[in-house]
């Protein structure tokens, strides 16, 4: 393999597993300041029981994702300094304000929270949750704004043989930076919900505080609901975004290999292995695939064979990510109705086998949310940046594949023992149960 390869396999490396931590505190933060409020209002001691608990577990991951972030940013300047010269005026902003803003923010309140238990009032210290729960979210805006630039490049021009920012505001307002912030930050909600199911339907299957577990899986069954749905709207848009934007990636998300107006839709493709269209494509839709590009049945589709082989993302991993990661999708919209409906009927202790399948469904978000950034990223080349810059030119010129696998070689070994790491703390502690 040579640099560039190896490089990019490095960075999707950390890339994947920082996303192992990261999701779990987006919608987590949320849900404890919600316990929390619930407990500065009514003063009911389960509430800050629960606070305390699903605090814990939220502050476990904040760490590790913590650490685990650090060290993609040097990679920037260390595997892509090409990239980070030709586009580092525009990309370099938002990421300064993630760290200088929101890192900070999230970073200070946290120790707030942390150790302001016996020095604020109640209100004042669920406050703290809230911005730290908005600062999570924010930090993830300002990167997904950059790499939203990435996938369509807006407020800049070309001087000196590099790109150079010219309309701030152009980035900040950018709609595909805003889709992906919309779809990611409700992914990680979805995550966390059934997280917070997973580990309730746990002690509910062993009679562990019923009551207060009980009180945590609806929170947590009403939270993935609602989330999945607005995934569920957000991914229609950012599917429309793609097709208009980046139609490469679009028919690679489908498979669709020849461009037609009023284009059916094949419920079952199966794409060739040699890259070159599909060796099965039957049970089609019509109008269907035109509707979901352009909410047009008539709408033209581009097909792959009207796109030089070259500027082709590779067709068979972003097509079986994203039908996987759209089924995936759905089951958790059925999974997260029945469980509000269990929850609300108060016939969750009538059904342990539905309880253990919450409980071993933790996992299926996020490899749905992995799934998805293959979609993103791999459907995005050859380019590191849409249509500008592509990814061989990216790379560092001076950078030689033994160093890179020297590094690749140590971020696996760090990163896997902090997953484990991760892991194993959750577990043990969620394994206890609540103060009490």
């Amino acid at each position: 393999m040579d640099t560039l390869a190896l490089s990019r396999l490095q960075f999707a490396v950390t890339a994947m597993f920082h996303f192992l931590f990261v999701p779990l505190t987006l919608g987590l933060g949320w849900l404890t300041a919600w316990f929390e409020t619930r407990y500065a209002l009514t003063g009911d001691e389960g509430y800050l029981k629960m606070t305390r608990f699903w605090g814990k577990l939220f502050l476990i991951n904040f760490a590790l994702g913590v650490v685990t972030g650090l060290t993609m940013e040097f990679q920037f300047g260390m595997n892509w300094a090409e990239y980070s010269k030709y586009v580092g005026d525009i990309f370099g902003a938002p990421l300064a304000i993630e760290a200088t803003v929101a890192f900070f923010l999230e970073s200070t309140f946290i120790g707030v929270w942390v150790f302001g238990w016996e020095r604020l009032s109640r209100r004042a210290h669920a406050a703290a949750m809230w911005i730290v729960a908005f600062a999570t979210n924010m930090s993830a805006l300002w990167i997904l704004l950059a790499n939203g630039w990435m996938q369509r490049p807006v407020g800049y021009i070309l001087r000196n043989n590099r790109a150079e920012m010219v309309d701030f505001w152009a980035l900040v307002t950018n709609p595909y930076g805003w889709l992906e912030f919309f779809h990611t930050v409700f992914a990680g909600w979805v995550i966390a919900g059934f997280f917070v199911m997973g580990v309730s339907a746990w002690h509910l299957l062993r009679k562990n505080q019923q009551d207060l577990f009980r009180k945590s899986f609806g929170a947590g069954a009403v939270f993935a609901l609602a989330s999945s749905l607005l995934v569920f709207v957000v991914g229609d848009m950012s599917g429309v975004n793609a097709a208009k934007n980046q139609p490469a990636k679009f028919a690679a998300m489908e498979s669709v290999w020849e461009t037609r107006s009023a284009a059916p839709m094949a419920l079952l493709t199966v794409p060739r292995l040699s890259g070159e269209g599909n060796a099965v494509e039957t049970l089609k839709i019509p109008y269907m695939l035109s509707l979901l590009a352009f909410h047009d049945p008539h709408a033209e589709v581009k097909g792959l064979n009207d796109i030089a082989p070259q500027d082709r993302p590779p067709v068979l991993p972003v097509f079986l990510s994203f039908r996987t990661m759209v089924g995936l999708g759905m089951l958790f919209i059925l999974l997260s109705g029945l469980a509000v409906w269990l929850w609300y009927k108060e016939r969750l202790d009538q059904y342990p086998l539905f309880l253990k399948v919450m409980l071993f469904a933790i996992p299926l978000p996020y490899i749905a949310i992995q799934l998805g950034w293959i979609v993103t990223e791999m459907g995005r080349q050859p380019w590191a940046v849409y249509g500008l810059m592509r990814t061989a030119d990216a790379v560092s010129k001076t950078v030689t594949p033994g160093q890179v696998w020297l590094s690749l070689g140590g971020f696996f070994v760090f990163y896997s023992a902090l997953a484990a790491v991760d892991v194993w703390l959750l577990a043990r502690y969620a394994r206890k149960g609540m103060e009490g």
